[in-house]
């Protein structure tokens, strides 16, 4: 199975301190996601857009993620709205020739 980029974006009616307040404690548990090697965290300032870039271990892993609870919260949030999602699979090959960290 190949490894899978999991890529979470939404505008969110807030400041980055907001956004932080509201998602950063979210941190500890999205770590200890069954397959998760990382995420980076986004911000745009001005668009508002939070979210971030994960990598999973298979598209397994990462679907699981969207189904549980974690994001489903994030969907409540009154603050946030038009979430996209974005899941690709990994080319290892070119990646590793450009240093990606996979």
């Amino acid at each position: 199975m190949a490894e899978t980029i999991l890529e979470v974006n939404f505008k969110f009616e807030g400041s980055k301190a907001e956004y932080l307040a509201a998602f950063g404690e979210a941190a500890v548990p999205i770590a200890a996601v069954a397959g998760l090697r990382w995420k980076v965290w986004t911000w745009n300032d001005g668009e508002r857009v939070g979210g971030g870039v994960y990598l999973f271990d298979d598209a397994s892993s990462a679907g699981a993620f969207l189904g549980g609870p974690i994001v489903a919260q994030v969907g409540q949030h009154p603050a946030v709205s038009d979430i996209s999602v974005g899941q690709f699979e990994v080319l290892a090959d070119p990646t590793a020739i450009t240093r990606g960290p996979v």
